[in-house]
């Protein structure tokens, strides 16, 4: 005779606090005259990323703009690049 089955016991629901992280975009650097790039992706990710957090002081910590923050950093970052290499 076969045993019964116990049911399984739920687990207990956490609550998934999605967090979004921005990302650069795979595109490369803009290429100086001789085909190297004059900033490494990486470089200009990290100084993106500085200052959008640099944004969220300003506005005092608040939450719920970091896309709007990376958008204006990333703009004001390449904006200063073009300025450099111009």
């Amino acid at each position: 005779m076969a045993k019964a089955r116990t049911p399984r016991a739920a687990k207990p629901k956490t609550e998934k606090t999605e967090t979004k992280v921005l990302q650069m975009p795979e595109a490369a650097a803009p290429a100086n005259g001789n085909g190297n790039s004059n900033h490494s992706a990486v470089d200009v990710e990290s100084e993106i990323r500085r200052r959008a957090y640099e944004l969220y002081e300003s506005r005092g910590y608040v939450d719920g703009q970091a896309e709007e923050d990376w958008i204006r950093a990333e703009r004001e970052v390449r904006a200063r690049q073009q300025k450099h290499t111009a």
